[in-house]
Parts: structure tokens; C-alpha cells; sequence
């Protein structure tokens, strides 16, 4: 019997090459031969600090051969209490409880156990949740459930509960969105129980940018209402946005926040749901019923906490913000390169991420440019992975000028590839 790997977001009917990846260091991808491929999408929106960064290395190293798993439930660790000390410099003062689990799905599914629990707890029978039109938070069944309906998961829609959605803000709509998520807030006979949104940029639905003036709205409305406000913050936090974390920009802080991805610098997973002290104090009982129910066996898994500890010493230690403002400043200048491509549209930016359509203003996740263009880029030894017919670039921040430049002019060249073909 033959065993074959089974690739996530992949047709295999479709029989398109899969490369085989070696090493990587930097903000670079090398085949066995030698092939060095630039990471343009930092490796599926994890890697912050590049590949294979000495500290965080050294850091796993260490610990693995020091103690590597052990049970979280009522047993601890020195590199989950480092992690959870360290995490008090990036994060607000009002989210003092940190929650580990282990990937961006999993920190959805705790904050929203951590919501219907708080309510539960209180005595108060508040069970809807509250969600942004075109929105991803996962692939589980609850983060799936709380994620715009559509290609993602129509096939599992027996398995999804119902949610109340508002209106992306788009130009032009945004007081319709923020009327609606009040209506919504207001009713006093089926309140909701909190909103969960991506904040300033919605990720896997198309890379679709909004202010964070209307972010800021959007959470007085819920403070206003006594409506939990959950931010997931797994592919925005660690400086995507341009600030470590997207909230900071709207000078909010939520009462939930979701972190994985970059925690760890892109490395190795690890999750935290970060919750205020009313979330906590709503489970904290000397009745064993009223616990939070929820685990992994990888929980606070020691090298992961280590790597993450060593991702928060490069923050302090290393100019990270001054090379994401290097990117965010080249996004900028090779958007007016773009502005006058004629099948280009939908220009935008947020910190380190740049995004487009090409021929289409509405981005179409299944759209068949998707794969050509693809392919085009895998050709040209450059990984972007476009959603559908939306080009995006998305760096690790140690990339090079030199590569910077090499990634627009291959995707100018696609640009117009497909404008004559």
C-alpha cells in the first residue's frame, strides 16, 4: 500500500506541480537543487522575523533537550510563565488572563467558549454571536460557523450554528454597518452575546481593508451595549497591520484577543486567547462545573513557549518596527507603479500587506485566474499564493530591497501577461 499526502487548499484533480522545499533561510525558500524561491506571502502569513532565525532556533534547541512536552492542566512551566510575563509589554493592561492553545482556529474556538461561558455563568441565556460580512476566523467547526458562508464551507453547512451578520464597511456603507451592528446590540430581548471581527483587514476574504475609525465605532457600540467585543488578531497581530497588534490603531482594547501565527515568529505552533479579568472572575467558582472546558494535549507546549519568548526578546532587542515601516514605505512607492495599470483595480494597503484585483473589481476566491496566475509565479521562482483573482504581497520584514524589487517586477509582468492574454 502507497501512502499519499493529502495537501490543505489543494486539488489534486487538477494535477499542478507541488515543489518540494529543502531549507530556507531569511525571507528565502531553497530547493534541493539549489532553486531559491522568495517567500513574498511569508510562508502562508506566519513568518515575521524570516526563516530559521538564529534566536528562536537556539531557543528550541535549548529547550527541547531540557523538558519538551508536559500536561498543562494543573501543572506549569517556567517557559509558559516567561511567555505570560513577557506578553504584559505588547498587550493592553485590561487583557491580564492568557489562555494557551494551538493555532489560530483552536484561539477562536476558546474566545468564543470564553464568551458564551461568561454569559452562561452570569445566569444570562445570551448565545448569539455576532459577525462581519466576508469574514475567515478558521476551519473548525465553530470558528467555520462564525466565517462568511460561501465556497469555504458549504459542503459542512449542516454543522455550522447561526450567527448575526453585519455589512462589511465598504466606502460609502459604513454608517449602514455600524446601524446595523447597533440594531443588532439593542435588542433587549435577544441580546447578543459579542462580536468577533478581523480588525482592520479581512484576510482569506479577499484582503478587504477597512478604517480604524469605524473599528473604533464598531467597539463603543458593543461597550455601549454590554456586547463582548472579541478581536482576532492571528494574521493582523505582530506587526502586519504596521502596529504590533491592529487594535492599537483605533486606541481600543477588546475583551478578547486572538494571537498564533507570528507568536512564535512563524516558527512552530502556538496559540493565546488573551481575556480580561470579567472573563476569568465569570469561570473562577468554587464550583468544578463552572471551570472552562477546554484543552489540547499540546497546551503551552515548552519549545513553542521558548520559541515565542524568543520572538518577543527580537522585538525588543531588534529594529522590527523600522523594517516594517521599510516595507510599508516600498508597498507604497510600487503602488504608484500599479495606479495606472488598466487591469488593475481595488488598490489598497494595510502596514505590511499591499493587495489588487487584476480584470475584476469584485475579488472571486474561485475565479480560474487564480490558478494561472499561481503558476505564473511559482515559474518565476517567487511564492505568492493570489486568492482567487487578488494579488497580495504580504513579506516577512527581514526581506531585502533586492527581493522587494524582484517580487514587483514579476508581478508587474503578470499584470501584463494577463492583460493581453
Amino acid at each position: 500500500m502507497s501512502i499519499n499526502i493529502w495537501h490543505p487548499f489543494t486539488q489534486h484533480g487538477l494535477g499542478e506541480p507541488i515543489p518540494e522545499i529543502a531549507r530556507a533561510e531569511g525571507a528565502a525558500l531553497y530547493k534541493a537543487d539549489g532553486t531559491r524561491i522568495i517567500d513574498a506571502i511569508s510562508s502562508w502569513w506566519v513568518q515575521t522575523h524570516g526563516h530559521c532565525h538564529p534566536k528562536i532556533v537556539s531557543a528550541i534547541q535549548e529547550q527541547s533537550a531540557k523538558l519538551d512536552q508536559m500536561i498543562f492542566a494543573g501543572w506549569t512551566h517556567e517557559p509558559a510563565r516567561e511567555l505570560a510575563a513577557g506578553l504584559s509589554d505588547f498587550l493592553p493592561e485590561s487583557l491580564d488572563h492568557i489562555f494557551f492553545s494551538d493555532s489560530g482556529s483552536t484561539a477562536v474556538e476558546v474566545a468564543l467558549k470564553m464568551a458564551l461561558g461568561y454569559w452562561h455563568n452570569r445566569g444570562d441565556a445570551r448565545q448569539k454571536i455576532l459577525v462581519m460580512e466576508h469574514s475567515y476566523h478558521g476551519d473548525t467547526i465553530g470558528a467555520m460557523s462564525v466565517g462568511a458562508r460561501g465556497v469555504f464551507n458549504q459542503a459542512y453547512a449542516p454543522l455550522l450554528f447561526d450567527v448575526g451578520t453585519i455589512a462589511f464597511p465598504d466606502a460609502g456603507s459604513e454608517q449602514k454597518m455600524l446601524d446595523q451592528l447597533e440594531a443588532y446590540c439593542r435588542n433587549k430581548d435577544h441580546p447578543p452575546a459579542a462580536l468577533i471581527v478581523e480588525p482592520l483587514i479581512l484576510g482569506a476574504g479577499g484582503m478587504k481593508v477597512y478604517s480604524p475609525e469605524i473599528l473604533k465605532q464598531m467597539a463603543a457600540i458593543c461597550r455601549a451595549y454590554d456586547v463582548l467585543f472579541i478581536a482576532d488578531e492571528v494574521m493582523t497581530g505582530w506587526g502586519r497591520t504596521g502596529t504590533v497588534f491592529a487594535c492599537e490603531q483605533a486606541g481600543i482594547e477588546p475583551d478578547i484577543l486572538c494571537m498564533a501565527k507570528g507568536l512564535t515568529g512563524g516558527v512552530i505552533p502556538l496559540a493565546v486567547t488573551a481575556a480580561t479579568d470579567a472573563l476569568y472572575q465569570a469561570h473562577f467558582s468554587k464550583d468544578r462545573a463552572q471551570m472552562f472546558f477546554h484543552s489540547s494535549s499540546f497546551t503551552a507546549n515548552p519549545i513553542a513557549c521558548a520559541a515565542a519568548n524568543a520572538n518577543l526578546q527580537i522585538w525588543r532587542d531588534e529594529p522590527v518596527q523600522g523594517r516594517i515601516d521599510d516595507i510599508i514605505a516600498s508597498h507604497q512607492n510600487f503602488t504608484q507603479r500599479l495606479m495606472h495599470k488598466e487591469n488593475v483595480s481595488g488598490l489598497r494597503q494595510c502596514g505590511t500587506i499591499l493587495a489588487f484585483e487584476i480584470d475584476d473589481n469584485a475579488g472571486d476566491y474561485m475565479s480560474e485566474l487564480g490558478p494561472q496566475l499561481l503558476g505564473f509565479f511559482r515559474d518565476y521562482n517567487i511564492l505568492l499564493r493570489p486568492l482567487g483573482n487578488t494579488v497580495y504581497i504580504m513579506p516577512p520584514y527581514c526581506i531585502g530591497r533586492e527581493d522587494m524589487e524582484s517580487i514587483y517586477t514579476v508581478v508587474e509582468e503578470a499584470i501584463d501577461h494577463f492583460h493581453s492574454n
